[in-house]
């Protein structure tokens, strides 16, 4: 199985936080490290240190949409404090369908894992079917 991850996270998440996250998402759905084939979140995070780590760390390559490009996806938790914040309703879920080939949402095969890191940072993670 091929999978995509879509990622969000608070400013200043730790890579850590987000490893766990990513793990315990992929764990829902089934799926492994070595399923994923595609990484993505959204242009507000692409200088986010602990992002950034976790994507060398696993030799992903990270892919970042554009607001306009996530509000226009279709998902099944939209968040108003999300889009508030970020111009978007939605960033790991809409993200996570992008990278899989703007799948529809039935392809969510965690559709929004939020973990509370010990550090206090939420981290967000979406898992799509790859097309």
């Amino acid at each position: 199985m091929r999978v995509a991850l879509g990622l969000g996270c608070d400013r200043g998440t730790p890579v850590e936080t987000l490893s766990r996250a990513v793990g315990e998402a992929l764990a829902l759905a089934g799926a492994a490290l070595a399923d994923v084939a595609a990484v993505a979140s959204i242009t507000l995070k692409s200088d986010e240190r602990g992002l950034l780590d976790l994507a060398s760390q696993r030799g992903w390559s990270l892919h970042f949409y554009d607001a306009s490009e996530l509000a226009e996806v279709p998902v099944p938790n939209p968040s108003e404090t999300v889009r508030r914040y970020t111009g978007t309703p939605s960033v790991s879920e809409a993200a996570a369908l992008l990278a899989a080939g703007a799948a529809p949402a039935s392809s969510l095969l965690v559709e929004k894992h939020i973990l509370r890191g010990d550090d206090g940072r939420h981290a967000t993670v979406s898992v799509a079917r790859c097309r």
